[in-house]
């Protein structure tokens, strides 16, 4: 594809025809790679390690790109850039459409994954490149606030509406809810024993369901001791395990190579294992034997009819309606496959010890194909990026400045490495590296781990959260809460200047991770106090994060300040790639309450380096015509 427009005579464009989509094409595949495939692998059984550690690496792109962004000067035009990028990007989601529903998704997904990293991180080169050359520098000042918006929504779509869409196609790719009504009634003895499910099943106009036993779940309030609670629960929790209903959370990706041990997983990786496991890792409140708790019941669930070679049927089981005196302790999610449908999967309900008087709950399952839902997702996706570069092809100006560099220019690649060089021969270097690389260091954790603690159920330190939740909550009034924290703190810099509130920002980017300490500690069910969590978190960051991009525009100020911020954004995403790749390890060793702990803890690092940092008290403020 080449551009043989005249560039003496440029096509003019009215630049709200292309300002906008273009940025809203750059920030949707940025999001694909950072959060929603978070979400796609947590929600297809991947470990938390795994996930944290692999997306972690499709960072590196968007932290190296300053390397080979000459390329993008040296060969072809930016808007050519562009438009093949865009194309590349829409291969890359296609890509991993059709590789979800295979049976080694896992890998194959990551081989897409970084197919669409690099292109995204040429096409923002391209993007931001082609920014300047096709707007006059008026046109620049007043549309800088349109394309962050722009980049904004598509944060929104991505991490609010496609979750949302990949939720709702979870549970229409489902079978027909199951619902189960459980009855507390005092001065009874019931005894607990694991239900009969062998009976056939009648077919139900050819589709398939899913049954109970028994039909009608009653639980004396008569405690029980603790010995017959934990017997019981070994029992269901091994048997769902064992056939495959429930994963144990600890799969690793590369099981290849278990046997093999490294000299890090020898001296370094597992002695501070060890040490983490043995004065952090959670513990369950010892109890004696004679303790009375709760009484509980146990409830077969079965499938009708054999599912597809391959295919996963997840039913997802939550608490509906009625006293939340009953509560699920076994089974909120279980996969039925070819190996094991024929076989019940078991769920264990328990009333609370304090509980004296008749009463009912109502707890309610949904299924859904999750490899199918994710698979939909992504090829819409796909689809919207080939229209986009279709788009862009067409509509794009074509600025006379926008052509490729001379291939005999000998001083060019000497020119970038002496710009290059330049950054780190600036004046306290180190206190610039330090700021950008530990001022996100607690947030860089978080985010790796937000979604995966809103989806993992209760009994793991979750809170049981469907996937169209977290897109509703995190990735909508969550986004949008982000936003106007960054509008508002945009604002108040230009009005006091930067120095003024740097350390209102810096509080602000890491205190409100307080917010998740108080959540895994008290696991609320209430929606709207989740919400308010995960917004006034939301809103925090944005506010805060405006003192990291504000600093790092003023340590680019000078004559390479293109350079210079590009090599400031590549630090930036790498402050961001190395905690975040070794945070769903470290929860996995010390739960979710213990890691937000160490998230808050983190903030100490990021606020040294403000110490030490010397601001223009002016810098920021608006300037008077």
């Amino acid at each position: 594809m080449t551009d043989n427009k005249n560039p003496s005579a440029p096509k003019q464009r009215n630049p709200w025809a292309w300002v906008p989509t273009l940025y809203f094409a750059e920030g949707i595949p940025y999001v694909v790679a950072m959060t929603i495939s978070v979400i796609m692998f947590k929600r297809l059984g991947i470990s938390n390690a795994d996930i944290a550690f692999y997306t972690g690496w499709l960072y590196l792109p968007w932290v190296i790109k300053p390397l080979w962004s000459p390329i993008v000067d040296l060969f072809k035009t930016k808007r050519w850039w562009i438009v093949i990028m865009q194309l590349l990007i829409g291969a890359g989601l296609g890509g991993i459409a059709l590789a979800i529903p295979l049976p080694g998704f896992f890998k194959i997904t990551l081989i897409f994954m970084w197919l669409l990293a690099f292109s995204s991180a040429t096409h923002d080169i391209s993007a931001d490149g082609f920014y300047m050359l096709g707007l006059d520098e008026h046109q620049q000042t007043y549309f800088v606030g349109i394309r962050s918006t722009f980049y904004r929504f598509a944060m929104i779509t991505g991490q609010g509406l496609l979750i949302i869409l990949a939720g709702f196609f979870e549970t229409a790719t489902g079978l027909p809810p199951i619902e189960i009504n459980v009855k507390a009634i005092p001065n009874i003895t019931n005894q607990i024993t694991l239900p009969e499910a062998n009976q056939p099943l009648p077919a139900q106009s050819g589709n398939s369901y899913f049954a109970s036993f028994p039909n009608e779940v009653i639980i004396s309030t008569q405690n029980i001791q603790k010995q017959q609670l934990d017997s019981m629960r070994k029992v269901v929790a091994e048997h769902n395990q064992s056939l495959g209903f429930v994963s144990n959370g600890k799969q690793s990706a590369s099981t290849e190579n278990a046997k093999k041990t490294s000299l890090w997983t020898q001296f370094i990786s597992s002695p501070l294992k060890q040490f983490l496991q043995k004065h952090f890792q959670n513990k369950e409140i010892k109890q004696a034997d004679g303790t009375a708790v709760g009484n509980i019941a146990v409830v077969a669930i079965r499938l009708s009819e054999k599912p597809e070679e391959n295919k996963e049927m997840i039913l997802n089981m939550k608490w509906q309606s009625g006293d939340k005196s009953l509560q699920l302790l076994e089974g909120e999610r279980l996969a039925f496959n070819l190996q094991n449908w024929e076989q019940p999967a078991y769920l264990l309900i328990q009333a609370d010890p304090k509980l004296t008087k008749a009463t009912d709950a109502s707890f309610k399952g949904t299924s859904g194909n999750i490899h199918l839902a994710w698979s939909i997702t992504f090829m819409i996706l796909a689809g919207m990026f080939i229209l986009f570069s279709f788009y862009h092809r067409f509509i794009l100006p074509h600025p006379a400045t926008d052509r490729k560099r001379a291939h005999d220019d000998e001083n060019l690649f000497s020119a970038f490495f002496r710009t290059f060089t330049s950054f780190f021969r600036r004046k306290e270097i180190w206190v610039i590296l330090s700021f950008l690389m530990f001022y996100r260091l607690g947030e860089a954790q978080l985010v790796k781990l937000a979604s995966p603690f809103m989806l993992d159920p209760r009994q793991l330190g979750g809170l049981g959260l469907t996937t169209g939740d977290v897109g509703l909550i995190y990735g909508t009034f969550g986004i949008l809460a982000l936003t106007l924290g960054g509008i508002l703190g945009g604002l108040a810099a230009s009005r006091n200047g930067f120095r003024y509130w740097l350390w209102w920002m810096v509080l602000a980017i890491n205190l409100p991770n307080l917010a998740y300490v108080y959540m895994a500690f008290a696991q609320p069910t209430n929606y709207l106090i989740i919400g308010l969590c995960v917004t006034i978190e939301q809103f925090s960051y944005g506010f805060g994060f405006t003192a990291y991009m504000l600093y790092m525009i003023y340590i680019s100020e000078g004559e390479n300040k293109t350079a210079h911020f590009a090599i400031a954004t590549g630090f930036m995403a790498l402050g961001m790639m190395i905690p975040g790749m070794f945070s769903g390890w470290l929860q996995e060793i010390i739960g979710y309450q213990n890691f937000f702990i160490w998230v808050v803890i983190c903030m100490i690092p990021g606020m040294i380096p403000v110490f030490f940092t010397n601001v223009n008290p002016t810098f920021g403020i608006k300037k008077k015509e």
